[in-house]
């Protein structure tokens, strides 16, 4: 039964894992800043030792599409930025619900970058999470308002990188694509230090459990996750992996619940919201499923 199930039980690991970045943020006591440029430096050395290992060539001639990833690279570091701000200012939950909102966005940048007839379903799918978003915000204080500011911003970012990646795989291959894009967000994170002044000795300061745990969120949450994604995704498709993607916000509260104990913060609107943003991110990939054969 195991060998039937294994890459099923291995994608919602992978998943369990992503959910784990969010509580991180809460968990891991340094600025934002830090602790994305920790990440960024642990995936790459990951992502280099994998492909050392598995001898996957990385070089790409073209001046175009490295100028191209640079860019993304850009949009990748802060999506992350913004994305630890956001859970710092408030809760790791609200920080997963936010990114929720990257359909939203994804609906009318696709259209765009990609060419691509807009879908009417998927901009009447991200209005109802703005729903969801309004009742999760109606016991918010001026703090959770800030948090939530920083949230859909870095959703925002998270559905521009996801459709320029879109466009990009097509052309490079996603490991390949992937280191590059990490680098370059190094690169511009870190000279947004040095020019902010703090590309000092604080930015090594840490606990040893701070090390630890961005040892694990750089090498075992990005760069493994990332590995072993690509390789699920041949093996069960596409449409299955990004279906059971959408659990990442479940298990995020789940965490956050047991090793937060974050319900005891917020009240029973952040719920009621969250359950409607959760089956409306459920329903998207079903209905979309369903309707492709009749068109």
């Amino acid at each position: 039964m195991f060998n039937k199930y294994k890459y099923h039980f291995l994608l919602h690991f992978i998943i369990l894992l992503w959910g784990f970045t969010g509580i991180l943020g809460k968990l891991i006591h340094l600025d934002p800043l830090y602790i994305v440029w920790h990440r960024l430096f642990f995936a790459l050395l990951g992502l280099g030792l994998i492909s050392i290992v598995l001898k996957k060539s990385l070089r790409i001639n073209s001046k175009t599409d490295l100028l191209k990833l640079f860019g993304v690279g850009i949009i990748v570091g802060l999506h992350w930025v913004t994305f630890y701000k956001s859970i710092q200012l408030s809760t790791a939950s609200l920080g997963i619900l936010c990114l929720s909102t990257t359909t939203l966005h994804v609906s009318w940048l696709e259209p765009l970058v990609m060419k691509k007839k807009f879908s009417w379903l998927e901009f009447s799918l991200g209005l109802l999470v703005i729903g969801g978003i309004y009742i999760v915000s109606e016991d918010f204080n001026p703090k959770d308002y800030e948090a939530l500011a920083y949230g859909l911003f870095s959703a925002m970012l998270a559905a521009l990188f996801s459709v320029f990646n879109g466009k990009l795989v097509q052309t490079i291959p996603s490991t390949t694509m992937t280191f590059y894009e990490i680098s370059m967000s190094l690169v511009f994170l870190t000279v947004l230090l040095i020019t902010q002044g703090m590309f000092t000795k604080q930015l090594f300061h840490m606990t040893t459990q701070d090390l630890l745990l961005l040892l694990f969120l750089g090498l075992v949450c990005t760069s493994f996750a990332f590995m072993v994604t690509i390789d699920i995704v041949k093996r069960m498709g596409a449409f299955t992996v990004s279906l059971t993607i959408n659990m990442e916000p479940v298990y995020t509260m789940l965490l956050a619940v047991f090793l937060l104990h974050e319900n005891k913060v917020v009240g029973s609107n952040f719920y009621y919201g969250a359950f409607l943003i959760v089956v409306i991110v459920f329903a998207n990939p079903i209905i979309k499923h369903y309707l492709k054969p009749k068109q």
